[in-house]
């Protein structure tokens, strides 16, 4: 009798009705976790620019080949783990996987300054990477799992929206936590230091509060799971849903989008910085400021976009946001020094292109994907994106330093334009075929 109505209370919080057996705990926790999440991930590149410049000097022209080759690893081990990381969720549960994430970016921060050269940088950034698939694949999981179907919408939406303010308060205070420790008379190797040391403090913190507030357990009773292979190949199986296979195509170029800001918007503003004559830590300060324009914008559009995607179909709401991002990737073409006063416009519509992109792709295989292989059908989805991320920033990384750091974005652009056309072939087969079983 208590199985039966712990099962059938719902819970609610503000406008987000939960599924049933998501208690309120759950929720919240769910919820400070989103806060956290993606800019404990993010943080990676602005550390990044600092030690490339301050504690390895290298010059500022090979730094884009170098941080594209340092994603291009990270992605090799995302590549291999997304898919058993998903199936590992479906088998033991969403909260250890999750958890785990958190300490092992804990422990990569606390190494990464003490890199003494690339190969270190990148042996470290490898580890980052584990921490990233179990971090990633954990809260896109979760967050297919804690909705009602009715309110899936606006749960990402409040989950980008969270997403974005962690970004821009947490991402701004470590980027200025440097110059700060300069000024107090700390040495540029060890400000650098310290601000990487509160990053794994940080860290630890959300992984005690993963481990405390998460919901335990399985979303299926033990046998009715299947078994680890069938997990393992469900997710490519599945893809013959045309909706699914959209989603994937999505994921390949919206994780790329996010990737792409991180790694080469705070790169681009500190390059100009230190073109201009400016020490690492007010370069790096002001690479970080543009970077935060771009969530603060994305921020502010989550909560617009989430209950239009709540309201439209959602394979128009994706074609829609692949729109809105390739235009705010392909206006970048008109930016001349990004340090400039008037080219926060331009970041500002690079901001709401990118969320747009990953609100709408976590809408349609959230929408899709079968509750008894979420795990596995999601990291199908992040391989997708693993993908796109090892391709575009591998390019991008050396047009950055051959042609010009804008040609990055514009590689993101001209993708999102694809898969627009294709979202929009997806819904015109779907309209002709309901036209067609229609009475008369």
């Amino acid at each position: 009798m208590g199985m039966t109505s712990e099962t059938t209370t719902i819970s609610r919080i503000g406008p987000v009705e939960l599924a049933p057996s998501v208690q309120l705990k759950h929720g919240w926790t769910f919820l400070a976790l989103a806060f956290f999440s993606i800019s404990m991930i993010t943080f990676v590149s602005i550390g990044q620019a600092y030690i490339l410049n301050q504690n390895l000097g290298i010059p500022t022209h090979h730094q884009g080949t170098i941080s594209g080759d340092l994603v291009f690893w990270t992605e090799i081990v995302t590549l291999l783990l997304f898919g058993p990381a998903g199936a590992l969720m479906d088998r033991i549960g969403r909260k250890p996987v999750y958890t785990a994430g958190f300490l092992v970016l804990a422990l990569a921060y606390i190494l990464y300054p003490s890199a003494k050269n690339v190969a270190e940088l990148t042996a470290y950034r490898m580890i980052y990477a584990v921490g990233v698939v179990a971090v990633t694949g954990g809260l896109a999981t979760v967050l297919v799992d804690y909705p009602a179907e009715r309110s899936r919408g606006k749960l990402i939406a409040i989950v980008g929206f969270l997403s974005g303010l962690g970004i821009v308060v947490l991402n701004q205070f470590y980027g200025s936590l440097p110059q700060r420790l300069v000024m107090r008379g700390f040495s540029g190797t060890a400000a650098g230091f310290w601000m990487h040391a509160t990053v794994a403090a940080t860290c630890l913190v959300i992984a005690v509060v993963a481990a405390v507030g998460l919901k335990g357990g399985t979303p299926v009773r033990h046998h009715e799971r299947p078994t680890l292979g069938a997990l393992l190949t469900s997710g490519i199986r599945h893809a013959r849903n045309p909706r699914i296979l959209l989603s994937y195509a999505a994921a390949f170029v919206a994780r790329g989008d996010q990737s792409i800001i991180g790694t080469f918007v705070p790169l681009w503003g500190t390059t100009a910085g230190i073109a201009m004559g400016m020490p690492p830590a007010e370069a790096v300060k002001r690479g970080t400021l543009i970077f935060i324009i771009s969530q603060a914008a994305a921020l502010l559009w989550a909560p617009v976009i989430g209950p239009l995607i709540d309201r439209w179909n959602r394979v128009t709401a994706l074609t829609v946001s692949m729109g809105l991002a390739a235009a705010g990737y392909l206006s970048l073409v008109l930016i001349g020094n990004p340090l400039d006063a008037w080219s926060a416009i331009f970041f500002v519509l690079l901001g709401i292109g990118q969320i747009s992109a990953f609100l709408g792709s976590q809408s349609l295989i959230g929408q899709e994907a079968p509750k008894e292989a979420r795990g596995s059908v999601i990291g199908a989805f992040n391989v997708s994106g693993a993908i796109g991320i090892l391709l575009i920033t591998m390019m991008g990384g050396r047009m950055f330093d051959g042609m010009s750091p804008k040609a990055p974005f514009l590689i993101v652009g001209m993708i999102n334009l694809l898969v627009m056309g294709a979202g929009v072939f997806v819904r015109m087969k779907e309209l002709k075929r309901e036209a067609s079983s229609s009475p008369g």
